[in-house]
């Protein structure tokens, strides 16, 4: 049985005018994402600004959005690097209850070999007994997890249960539902493809849409898995503008602006990170306003 379908939503992380983190702004996020029925809650993803938070930081937000939480969604928790041993450190050494799942990007940088990534997985899946997503986004990370090297993780590793797949290439996509066996689940890493690949035979989406739009994204992606290809298509073009602008100038500085406007946290994000040129904010502000999404955090359409 798969483990980690439907939608999971990768939260951004807000933050308050003078830099800190917002909790009052996370909990809003929070909230406003169980409302809109997501099936699990992905914690310290790109989308979070993983990589500019301090170790500090990263357990007291886990530790709050655990207790918001209270158990009604599973807790995916971000885990990776490019040092294969402190990734594995971390795991081994961190207080886990309350978490379900991790979700470990592929080694950045370094461009590892496909036998460096199956060793650099190997590994952690010795530090812990949870179930474990891969994460391959190459345009990141600078090397592909090619689809040969995720089902051979997938089939010698039991506690690798999913692949969060944004290499943008549907054919790789394909060849990996094709050849995985039926307790594996793959996952759209990109919005705008989500629904193409849960037709394919995919099992939903880690979203960065869904901090906004949770009831319009479920709906999309449940829809489809039901085969309601019809309303499934109507959500999609329903927000693929959005989605389109929300990458126009930076992950996660669209998303932010749009959460801005829909009053559910600032827009501040962390350095190297800027927020959106004043271009695309108002693009973003003239789509939320024709699909009468702007001011509904939990949406109209739905």
């Amino acid at each position: 049985m798969k483990m980690f379908t439907g939608v999971g939503v990768a939260l951004v992380t807000p933050f308050s005018d003078n830099g800190l983190v917002d909790f009052p702004g996370l909990q809003r996020l929070v909230e406003h994402n169980l409302e809109g029925e997501i099936d699990y809650l992905v914690v310290h993803g790109t989308t979070g600004e993983s990589a500019t938070l301090s170790k500090l930081e990263k357990r007291s937000i886990l530790d709050f959005i655990i207790e918001i939480n209270n158990g009604r969604v599973p807790i995916v928790w971000g885990v990776g690097g490019n040092n294969t041993a402190q990734v594995a450190k971390d795991l081994s050494e961190s207080n886990l209850n309350g978490v379900d799942g991790i979700l470990s990007v592929s080694p950045y940088y370094n461009k590892p070999s496909q036998q460096g990534l199956i060793e650099h997985y190997k590994t952690i899946t010795d530090s812990t007994d949870l179930p474990i997503i891969l994460y391959n986004v190459p345009a990141r990370t600078g090397s592909n997890m090619e689809a040969e090297t995720v089902l051979q993780l997938a089939d010698s590793f039991s506690n690798i249960v999913a692949v969060k797949e944004a290499s943008c290439d549907l054919v790789q996509v394909m060849e990996i539902i094709k050849g995985r066996t039926e307790d594996f689940a793959v996952l759209s890493g990109d919005d705008a493809l989500a629904f193409p690949i849960v037709c394919c035979g995919g099992d939903g989406l880690i979203s960065v849409v869904g901090n906004a739009f949770p009831r319009e994204t479920s709906s999309l992606i449940r829809s489809a898995r039901n085969g309601d290809l019809e309303q499934a298509k109507k959500f999609h073009y329903e927000l693929i503008e959005i989605i389109q602008q929300l990458f126009a100038d930076g992950n996660p500085g669209g998303i932010k602006e749009v959460l801005k406007y829909m009053n559910v946290c600032n827009n501040y994000v962390r350095l190297p990170l800027v927020p959106v040129n004043e271009r695309v904010s108002r693009k973003l502000y003239e789509l939320l306003a024709e699909s009468k999404l702007l001011m509904s955090p939990q949406g109209a359409s739905s």
